[in-house]
């Protein structure tokens, strides 16, 4: 057979175990022909499109094993408060798109955090409504667990003095008076949420196109998206047109569980573009918000162990309802009692003999008891992590979980104990650029060098090649497709990434500025730069 494209002369990665390393790749049509030396130029046709690498680094296809795409595309055009360096730095932003948006249509907005502040307190309302007088705000944490709202907000919403916490929220309140203060956890920010606008399904396609090409020049081909039907929507629209070039696992919010079952949905329903992943459920809240639950209370806290979003006894029913009918559930666990609650839900379906076959994963799972750490692998749970959320909570983690955090991102405690690993970002909580994630993980150190030359602590950093495979094998074996893709052979999908540097070999400093030369999805190059 012909190949279509056919590259040469590359440092190639391949992450597979037989031939980890080659020089030229054979691509036809959708798939990867061929993978070896200099011999596969002799396959090249008339027809052959050959692009000589001289030298470029190239892995397979960057996964994204955890991210709301459409909230990251929305995102793109909110106001960004993404590490403004204080409260009034984030104020000045705010009140720059009150005077360009007409009065009383909503703000909306994502990314602050307080703990980069001077002052490291949550913001008020008050604050709020001295640069939003005419307009209703609701401003997300960067973690996505906290809001912020304006008094107009919280008027429209209903939300007083004598307003109930709602199951699994919580309304921040003032300690003298017991006036809402105008931060909203959990679930308690549904009470605001619900009141603005959803995204039309032409702007959700605008949106997660614009997400797509941002995507394809970071070197992504693939995602798993933690979102619901809008997203899901705009995705099928847009493979409609012939337009959709990246590979999604799409996980079923828990809200649609009985639905999923009542049409016999499975996990790996699909094909190679759409495929269904799991039920995606919410154990706790967030250490930022700090409503992760936790089986000790926080450092200085001695009341306060945080949110259980789900109690024990509902990840258990939830978790044997999903896994009786074929659906692997996917949770979102922070504190230690909430991945032990989830590791203790799956352990009685194992135990069960209920749904064996189906890879259960814990979203995060970001600080564990050292008992917890060896139940990954015994169970069969994947750690699906975000290594930049390690770097990014440090000052959190340390000021609220104090010696517990030796165990918190702990990746090279749960690859050493057998757990296969699943690399996201969690955008647009954080950026979805794969080298910072591999920077983060390989350094456990921030781009300024914070906390030192030895990262915080060290003993659980990985190796480039072990952030690289979390970001390709380990995220498609999280997604029962690593038979496809995540690694280059022939067969496989031809997702395929080309960086500038040998992120291997140079100093890891260099591996935050990395360029992403080509983007290959199915075999054809979606993004090439220059």
């Amino acid at each position: 057979m012909q190949p279509t494209l056919l590259l040469v002369n590359g440092n190639i990665h391949t992450m597979e175990r037989l031939l980890p390393r080659a020089s030229a790749l054979a691509i036809a049509g959708a798939q990867i022909l061929a993978v070896g030396g200099d011999e596969l130029a002799a396959l090249a046709g008339r027809t052959t499109r050959v692009i000589d690498l001289h030298g470029l680094t190239v892995v397979p296809g960057l996964i994204d094993a955890h991210l709301h795409f459409l909230s990251y595309g929305l995102s793109l055009r909110e106001i960004d408060l993404m590490n403004v360096p204080s409260r009034a730095a984030a104020l000045e932003r705010i009140a720059a798109r009150a005077a360009t948006t007409p009065a009383g249509h909503w703000l909306t907005g994502r990314g602050w955090d307080q703990v980069l502040w001077p002052e490291p307190l949550f913001p008020t309302a008050a604050q709020l409504d001295a640069v939003t007088p005419e307009h209703p705000a609701f401003l997300r944490r960067k973690c996505g667990h906290a809001g912020w709202a304006n008094s107009l907000a919280l008027k429209l919403a209903g939300i007083t003095r004598e307003t109930p916490d709602p199951a699994g929220g919580a309304i921040e309140r003032d300690p003298v008076t017991g006036e809402p203060t105008g931060i909203l956890l959990e679930r308690a920010m549904d009470l605001v949420a619900q009141l603005q606008a959803i995204p039309t399904d032409a702007e959700a396609v605008d949106a997660v196109r614009v997400a797509m090409q941002r995507a394809h020049s970071l070197g992504i081909t693939g995602i798993h998206n933690m979102e619901g039907a809008p997203a899901l929507r705009a995705f099928q629209e847009l493979r409609r047109r012939g337009e959709w070039k990246l590979r999604v696992l799409q996980q079923i919010p828990e809200v649609d569980l009985d639905a999923a079952i009542e049409l016999g949905i499975q996990s790996g329903f699909g094909d190679e573009w759409i495929r269904f992943g799991a039920v995606k459920i919410f154990a706790d809240g967030s250490l930022g918000a700090r409503s992760a639950l936790m089986v000790d209370p926080y450092e200085g806290e001695p009341h306060n162990r945080g949110i259980a979003v789900s109690t024990a006894e509902h990840l258990k029913a939830q978790v044997e309802k999903a896994a009786r009918a074929g659906l692997a559930v996917h949770t979102h666990a922070i504190g230690d009692q909430a991945n032990r609650n989830v590791l203790d839900a799956v352990e009685a379906t194992r135990r069960a003999g209920i749904g064996l076959h189906l890879r259960h994963r814990i979203e995060h799972s970001q600080v564990l008891q050292p008992a917890d750490v060896p139940r990954f692998a015994e169970l069969g749970v994947i750690p699906s992590m975000q290594p930049i959320h390690c770097t990014q909570d440090i000052v959190l983690a340390d000021r609220h979980w104090g010696d517990r955090s030796r165990l918190a991102y702990a990746w090279s405690s749960l690859q050493s104990s057998g757990a296969m690993l699943a690399f996201g970002s969690d955008a647009p909580v954080e950026t979805p650029d794969v080298m910072q994630g591999i920077y983060a993980a390989v350094t456990r150190r921030r781009a300024d060098g914070y906390p030192g030359a030895e990262g915080w602590y060290p003993e659980e950093c990985v190796s480039v090649a072990e952030a690289v495979y979390a970001y390709t094998l380990g995220a498609a074996y999280a997604g029962g497709e690593e038979a496809i893709k995540g690694s280059l052979a022939p067969g496989k999908l031809a997702d395929i990434t080309v960086l500038e540097r040998d992120i291997f070999t140079v100093a890891a400093e260099e591996i935050l500025t990395t360029p992403i030369t080509y983007t290959i999805v199915g075999g054809e190059v979606v993004y090439e730069n220059g």
